[in-house]
């Protein structure tokens, strides 16, 4: 007899980090905060061009609200924070722990796109304070100024040929969403290139 399947329990990257709570810098200043930690849920939806429309239909009906229009605007709902990630994906993330992908293949048939769970697979830096943009400056190639990267905006970038989503919620507050492969290493580079101006850690 076949027993139901379960989920594989998750386990953070950042489990096994070591570092002070806080380190000033030489005035004694803390200007960047970093919390780093596993998200609910992670739910990618893509389809090809010509599915595009259908696939907003679908998701439409769903949401009672059309989904983002364009690469890295974002749409808060009921589900989590739905961003467009590119001309023809869309990422669903949840703080809490939903079923969102077997929510949503229910409104996504096979012939409109794919709905992928990378609940496992993604989790997420928060970096926070006065001198953030200076820090994210030192490592992703983009312009953080607010008339080019506007609040709720999000960006596809990277650093060290290692891809990332950063998601800006206020003026000095940004969600970077990595792969958890390279989670610690993302951690390590940003606390480094914080400590310039203090840093204070959650993980």
């Amino acid at each position: 007899m076949s027993e139901t399947p379960t989920l594989a329990a998750r386990r953070s990257p950042f489990g096994g980090t070591r570092a002070a709570l806080a380190q000033p810098n030489a005035a004694g200043q803390i200007g960047v905060r970093l919390q780093a930690d596993m998200l609910g849920s992670v739910t990618q939806v893509s389809t090809w061009t010509s599915g595009m429309p259908a696939l907003v239909q679908a998701l439409t009906a769903w949401l009672g609200l059309p989904p983002p229009a364009t690469t890295g605007s974002t749409l808060a709902t009921d589900y989590g924070l739905l961003l467009r990630s590119g001309p023809e994906e869309f990422l669903l993330i949840a703080e809490s722990v939903l079923d969102n992908a077997g929510l949503v293949r229910r409104q996504v048939a096979g012939e409109l796109g794919a709905v992928t769970d990378l609940s496992h697979a993604r989790c997420r830096i928060r970096v926070s304070g006065e001198k953030t943009c200076d820090t994210l400056s030192k490592l992703f190639p983009i312009d953080l100024r607010e008339p080019a990267f506007a609040v709720g905006q999000a960006r596809l970038t990277g650093h060290h040929h290692v891809p990332a989503l950063l998601h800006r919620r206020a003026r000095d507050d940004f969600d970077l969403y990595v792969f958890t492969t390279y989670a610690q290493d993302q951690w390590q580079v940003l606390r480094d290139a914080a400590l310039q101006y203090g840093v204070s850690v959650e993980v």
